[in-house]
């Protein structure tokens, strides 16, 4: 815990942490707000809620079969992603540092930091070195990013070519289109040369430094010497895994798109209401949208984007409300107790390795004394 100096020089447990956890409170509540909100305020005057629940109910057991598969395909998607990622990862390791951490992040104001601490701790009690995971974790989410950017330039494109083009999308696919020509111009400086890296990384710590100075954080150390270390271990791993990550991470938002589309057409919502390309704008919007953490798994926002951009393409309000509903309870709550199971059962493995390496090892029987006959005891 950061300290400051009282005037006697004794340490005192600082203001900035009591202010954190306000911050804290605070962000959690006005979340909290948020999301009562949009369910309790919004969606209601949107969709017919009686409607809505009335639609969900008549799903036919075999749509709800042919959903719940996707889903789970879905999750498995992104556990491909992170084996992709991590060089000896097992799909079952994968599986449980994702779903732990889709718990905290489904669940915490904020909570995609928190994810990260749970990510580092259970690879890295499985033998996984701190470079390694630091580098998992970053080119996961930077592919990730590039997909989330790259999306809306391929819808807008593929609407272009049907002739349905709209202004928010084309909005969206201008913004994507110019963060993500930053974000690669960034990527291939640092790992053009190793003194492109290093001022980059400076660059970028700076920045941090300048940002957390400002909320009353201590500044970042020098990231040059990072990134430079990031640069290599980047390069020997995309030399013979850029492919693999490539094609997981776009599988892995494709199974996503493809719950969606699936859960509308269940619903009753048709092509010739709202096409896959539509829908796909929809979907290629809001995934952009709801990077920014504004709620604890974008709840409530993706609930509004999705049911406000379907609707406007034409969808009926009450069939295109309960498909985003049962999307996202597809998509959203199953990590949330699979991840409390995963984390426990992790924690409890990891207590019990503790206990049995604290344990003294047992002693060694002393070698019995020889006598001269023969060398015989």
């Amino acid at each position: 815990m950061r300290e400051q100096q009282t005037p006697d020089g004794q340490g005192s447990p600082s203001r900035v942490s009591h202010a954190d956890r306000r911050r804290q409170v605070v962000r959690g509540l006005v979340s909290l707000a948020l999301i009562v909100g949009i369910f309790w305020g919004v969606l209601p005057r949107v969709a017919d809620v009686s409607e809505v629940w009335t639609t969900i109910g008549a799903m036919t057991w075999l749509e709800i079969a042919t959903l719940s598969a996707v889903a789970v395909w879905n999750l498995v998607s992104y556990w491909i992603v992170l084996m992709a990622v991590l060089p000896g990862l097992s799909l079952r390791r994968a599986a449980a540092v994702n779903l732990a951490g889709g718990a905290v992040s489904n669940t915490v104001p904020g909570g995609g930091a928190v994810a990260v601490g749970v990510t580092y701790a259970m690879l890295t009690s499985w033998g996984f070195t701190r470079s390694a995971v630091a580098l998992s974790v970053l080119l996961s989410g930077i592919w990730n990013t590039f997909v989330k950017l790259g999306l809306p330039v391929v819808a807008l494109a593929l609407l272009v070519l049907q002739g349905k083009a709209n202004a928010s999308l084309v909005v969206g696919a201008v913004v994507g289109v110019g963060v993500l020509a930053a974000a690669i111009v960034l990527y291939a400086l640092v790992l053009r040369s190793a003194e492109l890296a290093r001022r980059v990384g400076r660059g970028l710590g700076a920045a941090v430094s300048w940002v957390r100075t400002r909320i009353h954080r201590p500044p970042t150390q020098d990231w040059g010497h990072s990134a430079v270390r990031f640069r290599a271990e980047t390069i020997d791993l995309l030399r013979t895994r850029w492919l693999v990550i490539t094609l997981a991470s776009l599988l892995s938002h494709t199974a996503l798109y493809l719950v969606l589309l699936l859960t509308l057409r269940h619903v009753g919502v048709s092509d010739a209401e709202v096409g896959w390309v539509t829908v796909l704008g929809a979907f290629a919007f809001v995934r952009l949208l709801s990077a920014l953490p504004i709620t604890p798994g974008g709840l409530g926002v993706v609930e509004l984007g999705l049911g406000a951009a379907l609707a406007l393409a034409g969808g009926d309000r009450e069939q295109v409300v309960a498909a985003v509903f049962v999307y996202r309870a597809l998509t959203f709550l199953p990590a949330i107790p699979l991840g409390a199971l995963a984390y426990l059962g992790w924690r409890r493995t990891a207590a019990a390795k503790a206990v049995r390496a604290a344990q003294p090892s047992p002693p060694v029987p002393a070698a019995p004394a020889l006598v001269a006959d023969g060398g015989k005891p």
